[in-house]
């Protein structure tokens, strides 16, 4: 009872600032605030009001959103655990079956680089016995510096 009331409290007060924006020739804005404003009655008239306060104070639908949440978690982890696996138990198998080596390795179709376009030997690590600065030192004579 209390709660159709200050709906319908509310709606009357919406409406009533609906016509004051209207007065001010905003018609969009006032549309728009006595469209909200008729929100509250609509959800008195349709029962959603009487259903909500049936809920609230019931703890049998406070264990049922519980559940709900539970099960939204479950769901939530075994996804979570599904793509660190690499999907599902299938996929999984079928991963396998395509990574397994081969008998025999496969002739290039390609024929390889000739020598000219190898890349350069790179140059041999510097001992450890050498000072810090040997990293900092090839790196300033690869660039010439």
């Amino acid at each position: 009872m209390i709660a159709e009331t200050v709906c319908a409290a509310v709606s009357a007060a919406g409406l009533g600032i609906a016509v004051i924006t209207a007065y001010r020739k905003r018609f969009l804005a006032a549309a728009r605030i006595a469209a909200y404003s008729l929100v509250p009655v609509a959800l008195v008239m349709t029962g959603v009001v009487d259903w909500l306060a049936d809920t609230a104070f019931s703890p049998t639908a406070w264990a049922g959103f519980g559940l709900l949440g539970l099960s939204w978690v479950l769901f939530a982890t075994t996804r979570a655990v599904e793509r660190r696996r690499g999907g599902t138990r299938k996929e999984r198998k079928a991963a396998r079956a395509a990574a397994a080596p081969e008998a025999v390795a496969p002739r290039a179709s390609a024929p390889s680089l000739d020598r000219g376009t190898r890349p350069a030997a790179r140059p041999a690590p510097a001992s450890r016995g050498e000072d810090d600065f040997s990293d900092i030192e090839a790196i300033l004579k690869k660039h010439g510096i």
